[in-house]
């Protein structure tokens, strides 16, 4: 789903855009470093990264930018579900926040925030750029 549903989602969605454009591509840290069971997810995620900047030399002189929003570990229900069977998920939060060198989990507010400015005239001057939102997880 992560590549292919995002090519046919980028090729249907170019031929309606102009100049001035943004492409978010949603990634993952998990796309730029190992992540034990996680290897196929890691892959698509790893793909997206490419995608962005292929595509940024693609579209080059259109206007259209295609940049990588890529969350690191962020509080959402969907991590709260994933976690509420293992039994642990309190050890689990602290084990990951312990990693974070802001010794949090994000919030889904901060990743939206991030994916206004690159869908705003702010990053006019970004594209095939990966933009982390993950508490320099990746980073370090």
């Amino acid at each position: 789903m992560n590549v292919k549903g995002t090519l046919f989602t980028v090729q249907k969605a170019l031929p309606l855009m102009h100049a001035g454009s943004s492409i978010i591509l949603t990634g993952s840290t998990t796309g730029s470093m190992g992540t034990p069971a996680f290897s196929v997810y890691s892959a698509t995620k790893a793909a997206l990264r490419n995608f962005a900047r292929s595509w940024a030399l693609d579209l080059k002189g259109t206007g259209i930018r295609v940049n990588v929003l890529s969350p690191g570990p962020i509080s959402t229900p969907g991590l709260d579900m994933a976690l509420a069977g293992t039994g642990q998920k309190d050890a689990i939060i602290e084990d990951m926040t312990a990693q974070l060198p802001l010794s949090r989990i994000g919030q889904a507010e901060e990743v939206a925030a991030a994916a206004l400015f690159l869908a705003s005239d702010e990053s006019s001057f970004m594209t095939g750029s990966e933009m982390f939102v993950d508490g320099g997880f990746a980073q370090v």
